[in-house]
């Protein structure tokens, strides 16, 4: 299992995966969390992953999508067994440009839900920056080592974002 797993890292490390992944991946994460109710992300049989819906930036529209999550911390509720938050990598798969929820978040971060596990849970949402910033990246590539090669293939600072719990969870 463990040279399947560096297999998948190298093959998602490269510019052919860039290319194609960001077509598949969240169309296929969409279909069975949808037919599922909730339950199932396939994408994160191999890392955590979670749903995020926020508005969109220009159109005001809830935008849905899967993304690949680092959870933090221990449960906010003890007992509960969902994190305090969840670091969230805006690689877009090491392509240029930001991906689009990634503005969606820095228009509405008091406007985001996420669905952890099957449970709606509101968040906010917040850029990192400076030394907190380099503390998280640190921790996602220990995470995940394909987003170095992510981040060398563009000029973008690619943007990291901590989602905090801000309400009630409901499910």
């Amino acid at each position: 299992m463990a040279s399947g797993f560096r297999l998948i890292q190298k093959v998602s490390a490269t510019r052919a995966f860039a290319r194609i992944a960001p077509h598949v991946i969240p169309a296929m994460d969409r279909a069975v969390h949808r037919l599922t109710r909730g339950k199932v992300l396939l994408s994160a049989r191999m890392l955590p992953g979670l749903v995020l819906t926020v508005p969109g930036a220009r159109s005001g529209l809830p935008r849905t999508t899967p993304l690949a999550c680092m959870p933090e911390g221990g449960a906010a509720v003890p007992g509960d067994g969902t994190p305090r938050s969840w670091i969230l990598v805006g690689s877009n798969f090491g392509r240029p440009g930001h991906p689009a929820w990634t503005a969606n978040l820095l228009a509405g971060p008091d406007k985001a839900v996420i669905n952890w596990n099957g449970r709606d849970i509101p968040v906010r949402a917040r850029l990192l920056k400076g030394a907190e910033r380099e503390t998280a990246w640190r921790a996602a590539l220990r995470f995940w080592p394909p987003y170095a090669s992510y981040q060398a293939r563009i000029e973008r600072e690619i943007r990291l974002f901590r989602l905090e719990q801000s309400g009630d969870a409901t499910g």
